[in-house]
């Protein structure tokens, strides 16, 4: 199981998450990035690979 936190001060909304984590575990909720599926996390790190200003974060729990 992975908990994956987004920093609101410093999610764009820019979609980059959205479009590049595999299981779907984003979508964009008053413009910003939000974890709405996290127990579907695969733990690939990809969403934290293409944040451009390093909002996201996966620990394992």
């Amino acid at each position: 199981m992975y908990e994956i936190e987004v920093d609101k001060d410093k999610c764009t909304g820019c979609e980059e998450c959205v479009g590049a984590c595999p299981a779907g575990v984003f979508e964009i909720v008053d413009g910003k990035s939000s974890p709405v599926n996290d127990d579907e996390c695969l733990g690939c790190e990809t969403c934290v690979e293409v944040c451009e200003v390093d909002a996201i974060t996966v620990t394992e729990s």
